[in-house]
């Protein structure tokens, strides 16, 4: 971020801190704050209380609680009673659909809202309702466990050959079948009935659940109607294989809704049940339901956190791959926050835990995910709506190639009979609903597992339409972390009592700038005292009182006319800036005592990340409220371009302008650059994942690497190729066989297959999403 904020504690102002993810904003007294336009810092006086602020550079906009839960992660309550339910039996989306329909024909059910990705039922009503939830779900062919009791859990998933038992004893039931057919031909018939009446069963028995439950036109329903009018017009073995085709068919749906599942699956695995506690030197093993704020912890070698937790331990290594995929260890300082999921590498620690119960690291990512099914793809939602209407229409289309040409035409009732349940089988809309939820959910998936959250399908497909990519500067294209390189002194004075008048009055805030003073003064054994009165001076810089005279930090160019810099400063102030420092000047009782530049670095991957996304032919901008040829220095290092000098809402002005030619990406900190981030076709934030972040934006790399920006661009490109070409598939097979099938070249096996089979194939276009490999940095 380019435009920081020194935030100062003198009076501790503990309600300047919100408790939720809500905007404070309305408690910034504008007095209070101040801007240095070159430099590029803010000062603001807020509390800092809280641990995880000090991470925040612009708190203009509030400071809020590091732990407080992602806000509307959930369908918005609109009752007075919520209720949550684990779903089994689900094996696409189309299933949720039916399961909500079911829901909300409860009389007494205000909302009912299936997340997916968990498996999830939410249901709002005024009264308690769960008994005949309970039964209008099961009445649907589906399953409900009480999340919160232990004793209604989902059963243990079943292996695969006992999923695939049904399916395995209809195959050897149509092997039979046509061995008896070669033996006898009436025997082979009466098998042939009896395999499909066996199969028969379980389809016709959801088929009209789910007709009572008010979903009439599911592919159960289709099923049932072809297959039964097969055998009135004999065409047993064709039955027989629709049958087999179908559970085949259903079988794969399930398989894809498991591989798209099993990320989240893999997510919620990493937090341990039990923690251990210590309790008055004494420890204890508690669920980690029980554990709060407060509580100190051990975690052993080779174990998991089981909540947010500040490490009291010296020092500590954690493997945090499974969160940010960062495959080296990274190691934690005491007072450091390491989030749940983590992995304690080589040793035991002792922690404190720092998250309420349900709002750790791995809670909010599970809730971002769920919330991301309410954000679909715009071609999502079309071929949502498509589908509705597409069944009952293909219904009467098929209705009507049956009864016409016989009555019309005098042709044969049986020949259009046929042709008319093969357009009905072929008209099955599986295919096509499940070819753009299977790529978008597999490529969250993937982005899960590179460290990258992206909130929904629609998110995901504006990430493709990127040409233009603005990015912040401080804390995105630089570490965050500038250090003092020049200390210059005005004759009569040195640089120990220069750095320990700037301190004086940076002391307590920090903004990276005024902790790298800190920092100096420090390094020079400068015992710094807090200066008095202490003030943010709007558009200026800091000020305070030390031995009650006025000491001033400021932006050289905000100097008032009457301590305007002399011809040789302004030229060293000049030269300094040239090499890309940022520049502050110190005055007492208004006479200079020197200058002090400071100089973040660039991070390691921004140059290789500039060039990948030159390369994939995105533009990419740097807004930035430093000093223009600080600015220029950084931006001739990256290759880019940059608007330089720039207010918060001069950078919103930027994004606007470029937005209008452009789709844009805006990247930043979550927190100062919010306005901005909301004003570009999407926004992302750079970071560990903080709740902040993750909320402003519309993505957020949690493992704070620029080389995620591509990566998720790419994906991006990918899922909306792989869409494509799914619907293609989907739409391509349908529009032969219901040409081939009208004119009788094609029959009811051939039309299941080619449903099944485009299942089969879109499932498995989709799938490849989790592997695909995206172009690094390092090539060319």
């Amino acid at each position: 971020m380019s435009k920081h904020a020194h935030q100062h504690d003198n009076h501790k102002h503990t309600d300047a801190c919100c408790s939720s993810s809500q905007c404070c904003s309305n408690q910034a007294d504008n007095s209070s704050m101040h801007s240095h336009t070159e430099s590029g810092h803010t000062h603001s006086k807020i509390d800092k209380s809280d641990p995880e602020c000090e991470e925040e550079h612009d708190h203009a906009h509030g400071c809020c609680d590091s732990n407080a839960p992602v806000s509307n992660v959930e369908p918005e309550k609109i009752a007075q009673q919520r209720f949550s339910w684990k779903v089994q039996g689900m094996d696409c989306p189309s299933c949720a659909q039916k399961i909500e329909t079911a829901v909300l024909k409860v009389v007494g059910v205000k909302q009912a809202k299936i997340l997916f990705a968990t498996e999830k039922l939410v249901v709002d009503a005024d009264t308690d309702l769960r008994t005949d939830v309970i039964s209008a779900v099961k009445s649907a062919g589906f399953e409900l466990f009480d999340i919160s009791s232990a004793g209604s859990q989902p059963p243990a998933k079943q292996s695969l050959l006992k999923e695939s038992s049904f399916v395995i004893i209809l195959a050897i039931l149509m092997a039979i079948s046509w061995g008896a057919e070669f033996i006898d031909p009436q025997a082979g018939r009466a098998a042939f009935i009896a395999t499909t009446l066996i199969g028969l069963f379980p389809i016709v028995k959801k088929s009209l659940r789910l007709i009572r439950s008010g979903t009439p036109f599911a592919i159960e329903t289709l099923m049932s109607v072809a297959a039964i009018g097969a055998l009135f017009i004999n065409a047993t073995e064709e039955a027989a294989m629709v049958i087999l085709l179908f559970m085949i068919g259903e079988m794969l749906e399930s398989y894809a809704a498991g591989r798209a599942r099993r990320g989240v699956s893999a997510l919620m695995a990493l937090v341990p049940e039990e923690a251990v506690v210590i309790k008055e030197g004494k420890k204890q093993t508690v669920p980690v339901a029980q554990l709060r704020p407060g509580d100190i912890i051990e975690i052993a070698p080779g174990a998991r956190l089981p909540t947010d937790a500040e490490l009291i331990t010296a020092f500590a290594s954690f493997d945090e791959s499974a969160l940010t995929g960062e495959s080296v260890p990274v190691e934690r300082l005491q007072g450091e926050k390491v989030a749940a999921g983590c992995l304690s590498v080589d040793r035991s620690v002792q922690m404190k835990v720092v998250s309420e119960q349900g709002q750790n690291a791995i809670d909010r990512i599970l809730q971002l995910i769920e919330e991301a099914e309410e954000r679909k793809a715009p071609i999502e939602r079309f071929v949502d709506r498509f589908s509705r209407y597409y069944t009952p229409l293909i219904m009467l289309f098929s209705a009507l190639v049956i009864i016409i040409p016989p009555l019309l035409f005098a042709q044969p009732w049986e020949t259009w009979f046929y042709r008319g349940l093969t357009l009905l089988l072929i008209g099955c809309p599986c295919a096509l609903v499940i070819s753009t939820p299977a790529a978008i959910t597999s490529a969250l998936a993937a982005a899960t597992k590179r460290g990258a959250l992206i909130k929904g399908g629609a998110a995901l497909e504006q990430l493709g339409t990127v040409n233009t990519v603005a990015l912040d500067k401080t804390g995105t294209l630089t570490e965050g972390k500038p250090q003092v390189t020049d200390v210059i002194a005005n004759v009569g004075f040195n640089e120990k009592e220069l750095l320990m008048l700037a301190s004086s009055v940076e002391v307590g805030s920090h903004h990276p700038l005024a902790k790298a003073i800190i920092n100096k003064a420090q390094e020079q054994q400068i015992d710094v005292v807090e200066a008095d009165n202490r003030k943010a001076l709007a558009g200026k810089g800091i000020e305070g009182y030390l031995n009650n005279q006025h000491i001033l930090v400021s932006a050289p160019t905000q100097l008032s006319e009457t301590t305007p810099l002399s011809a040789q400063w302004q030229q060293q102030v000049a030269r300094l800036e040239d090499e890309g420092k940022t520049v502050v000047v110190v005055l007492k009782e208004d006479q200079f005592i020197g200058v002090i530049a400071m100089q973040d670095t660039l991070r390691n991957d921004a140059i290789e990340s500039m060039k990948v996304l030159k390369s994939m032919n995105i533009n990419a901008v740097m807004l930035t409220g430093d000093n223009p040829r600080a600015a220029a220095a950084i931006a001739q290092k990256l290759g880019m371009d940059f608007r330089a000098g720039l207010l918060p809402e001069d950078k919103v002005t930027s994004v606007m302008e470029i937005s209008q030619t452009h789709n844009t990406m805006m990247v930043g900190d979550g927190i100062n650059d919010a306005p901005a981030m909301k004003a570009a076709t999407i926004g992302v934030a750079m970071g560990s994942g903080t709740d902040v972040a993750l909320e402003t934006a519309d993505a957020a790399l949690t493992h704070n690497r620029l080389t995620g920006l591509p990566e998720i661009i790419q994906l991006s490109r990918a899922t909306r190729k792989i869409i494509r070409e799914n619907i293609t598939i989907a739409l391509g097979l349908k529009a032969i066989f219901l040409v081939t099938s009208l004119f009788g070249i094609t029959g009811l096996w051939v039309a299941v297959l080619a449903d099944s089979g485009a299942t089969a194939l879109v499932t498995a276009n989709a799938v490849r999403l989790l592997k695909v490999k995206l172009k690094s940095p390092h090539q060319d």
